[in-house]
């Protein structure tokens, strides 16, 4: 790791910057009110970001990282079932969307003076293309159905991640965290109500 990642400073422009855009959106949010949140001074800031821009794909990139990281922790036990694999993706999605605003969505997916669109899109779907490896051997080990296709299935996903900027569909919820946790429910166990709760141990329907 580089001198610069371990850097106290560095790490609290990254924690207050995420925060305030999950909870602003990127454009609301200005590199003054980070500096004055993160308690560092606009010299210290563009001593490790060139921008705002920069700094929102290094916490991007970074989220996504993680989330791949622990991904592959929950896929590679060889003792968890293939139900609770699927619990344990689901609750590391909720971990990751948690306080993310309509603004946060609209700035990084949609905002056309942002520019972050197309760079989002490459991002995630390089992130897709590790998982898609990640299925591959978890199906190879039969935690999942020979015919199931893990590239269907993250096309599918990325396709049904795209409605989560859908005001039609965010205004049916409280929160986005809300829409974006119930389409992947939807998508990993149907409507169909589930007669126990895998993680936790806890028994009970699962809608």
């Amino acid at each position: 790791m580089s001198e610069e990642k371990t850097n106290p400073r560095y790490r609290k422009i990254l924690a207050t910057a995420r925060k305030l855009f999950w909870k602003h959106g990127l454009k609301r949010v200005t590199v003054e009110e980070i500096c004055s949140e993160a308690g560092v001074s606009k010299m210290t800031f563009y001593k490790f970001f060139p921008n705002k821009i920069e700094l929102a794909k290094t916490v991007y990139s970074i989220e996504v990282d993680t989330g791949i990281e622990k991904f592959r922790e929950i896929m590679s036990n060889n003792d968890t079932p293939a139900e609770e694999k699927m619990e344990q993706v689901l609750f590391l999605k909720s971990e990751g969307t948690m306080n993310i605003s309509r603004e946060f969505l609209d700035d990084f997916y949609n905002n056309p003076e942002l520019g972050l669109s197309g760079w989002v899109e490459k991002k995630n779907r390089e992130a897709w293309q590790e998982m898609i490896g990640d299925f591959q051997k978890a199906q190879n080990n039969g935690w999942f159905r020979a015919d199931f296709k893990p590239e269907g299935f993250l096309y599918m996903v990325k396709k049904i991640s795209e409605m989560v900027t859908d005001e039609n569909l965010l205004r049916l919820y409280e929160t986005p965290q809300e829409a974006i946790m119930e389409l992947s429910r939807f998508f990993t166990y149907g409507i169909m109500p589930r007669s126990e709760k895998v993680a936790g141990g806890k028994s009970g329907d699962m809608t």
